[in-house]
């Protein structure tokens, strides 16, 4: 059975990409002067297939670091595991589709990118890790199943920008939702308990908690100052909030603290 998945383009990006997609991808009507438009495709990448994908990365990651002598340099931070990795990935496929729907992105490209995006994080340097994970997967999508040449273009030219530090609405709708995802996931209660996980890795007390806490601040007002979409900018206040009211708490909690 095929499945076909109707979805409503904002007039903005309608507008710009209406001239490289074909004529016949989009209807559009003009009501009071504004044009919307509504785009109906086939859903290129089944539940199953995308299963498969989640199993292939994790086991990518895994073989990337028993590749590493004696550990090397990312096992022993627990976030520069597989495991953490991996775990990483599938916040930002679940944070970046549910930006992709309500902004009007193609969702199977964004989660596809999405779950790519970090697959060669652990076997090249940071710097290389984007340009190897696009080839990555590049090589699984014409392996695997009759995808579009369209399709994995579109996936890889996220994965390749996803780690790009200027201006979010210079790149294609479905990169910028990769970025918003990946920058969100590292704020909020995710973001605190992986830097008081480092606490522990580091020997120090939790008299340091506030400390580790006003980093994760910083790094979500850095995230709420990128992200451009609505529903990014949403997601950014209420994980701030949560930071802020931990904060709060261990100020309230921790006498040492409240006297500095």
């Amino acid at each position: 059975m095929r499945v076909f998945e109707v979805v409503t383009i904002p007039n903005q990006r309608l507008k710009s990409e209406t001239t490289e997609q074909s004529a016949n991808d989009y209807r559009s009507s003009t009501a009071e002067g504004s044009l919307v438009g509504v785009e109906i495709k086939e859903n290129r990448v089944s539940d199953a297939e995308f299963e498969e994908m989640k199993q292939f990365v994790f086991e990518y990651l895994a073989a990337s670091v028993e590749k590493e002598e004696e550990g090397g340099r990312m096992r022993w931070y627990p976030w520069h595991s597989a495991e953490y990795r991996h775990n990483h990935i599938l916040n930002v496929v679940e944070l970046s589709e549910e930006i992709a729907r309500k902004e009007g992105a193609d969702v199977d490209v964004t989660r596809v990118a999405a779950l790519f995006h970090d697959v060669a994080k652990l076997e090249t340097d940071q710097e290389l890790h984007a340009e190897a994970g696009a080839r990555v997967a590049r090589e699984y999508l014409e392996s695997r199943s009759d995808y579009p040449e369209s399709f994995i273009k579109q996936v890889c030219r996220a994965i390749e920008h996803h780690s790009y530090q200027g201006d979010l609405t210079d790149l294609a709708l479905e990169t910028q939702c990769l970025i918003e995802a990946d920058l969100l996931d590292k704020v909020g209660a995710n973001g605190t308990a992986l830097m008081l996980l480092r606490m522990g890795y580091e020997a120090r007390t939790h008299m340091d908690a506030d400390e580790m806490v006003d980093r994760v601040l910083e790094r979500g007002y850095d995230a709420a100052s990128r992200v451009q979409s609505g529903t990014a900018e949403g997601i950014a206040h209420q994980r701030l909030k949560r930071v802020k009211w931990f904060s709060e708490w261990l100020e309230d909690e921790i006498a040492a603290l409240g006297d500095e």
